[in-house]
């Protein structure tokens, strides 16, 4: 199932947000999707990866904040 497509509802749902705050991030670049006419889609593995790099980048975060405390 990689390659499944999600609309907006599917998108919000998994992400656990609001229809709205998902559409907002898609037209605002903050979300790999793609239009097909007037909707958007999201490829699962495009959203599975975006994930997988916030998840990195707040570690990341956090790594460096504890760093700077042992200080």
């Amino acid at each position: 199932m990689e390659d499944a497509i999600l609309t907006i509802r599917e998108l919000a749902t998994l992400l656990k947000i609001g229809e709205k705050t998902a559409y907002t991030m898609a037209q605002n670049g903050e979300l790999p999707g793609f239009k097909v006419r007037d909707q958007w889609r999201f490829r699962r593995a495009d959203i599975d990866a975006w994930i997988d790099k916030k998840l990195r980048a707040a570690s990341d975060v956090d790594d460096a904040n504890d760093t700077e405390e042992e200080l």
